[in-house]
């Protein structure tokens, strides 16, 4: 079953999340890399800045979860995280499906370029790769990322988005 996080659910939300990015260890930047991955105070503040997540429950307990964020003309697909446990079910992409569903905009994706397994997951889904100065353009139009986290990192759009402003 598919349905938005509530507030109390910020400790099952992490959960999910820190225990599916310990697949970014050893990948990502050295450097970006923290234990946790993602704290509750970065979690609050994702959720202040307009990111509502969506998760996905297997009797009743919270196994994957996806974020949506409205960022001036696009949607911003955020945290998009499945327990190692529940991977190659097809959760990410239901939750992926779903959240589509809420987007009259073009829908934009970032994340870390070596991160390899999420960039085909993603172009599975029918996004593409976004490439040279349209990236770095949408990077920082669009996400608040360090000049090295741009860097090391990869936009995907959906066949909605035209490349133009």
């Amino acid at each position: 079953m598919i349905k938005r996080c509530s507030d109390v659910e910020l400790e099952s939300i992490l959960s999910v999340i820190n225990d599916a990015a310990q697949a970014y260890y050893g990948v990502i930047p050295q450097d970006a890399w923290h234990e946790p991955y993602m704290t509750i105070d970065e979690l609050k503040s994702e959720i202040r800045s307009g990111v509502q997540f969506w998760g996905y429950y297997v009797k009743e307990s919270l196994v994957g979860v996806m974020g949506i964020q409205d960022k001036k003309d696009v949607t911003l697909i955020r945290h998009a995280y499945v327990c190692t446990s529940e991977r190659r079910n097809g959760l990410g992409t239901k939750l992926l499906e779903h959240l589509e569903e809420y987007s009259k905009n073009p829908i934009l994706i970032g994340t870390w370029e070596d991160a390899t397994w999420a960039i085909e997951f993603y172009k599975k889904n029918g996004y593409r790769l976004i490439l040279g100065y349209e990236r770095g353009m949408l990077l920082e139009k669009y996400w608040t990322v360090s000049t090295k986290q741009a860097g090391a990192s990869v936009v995907l759009a959906n066949a909605q988005w035209t490349g133009s402003d």
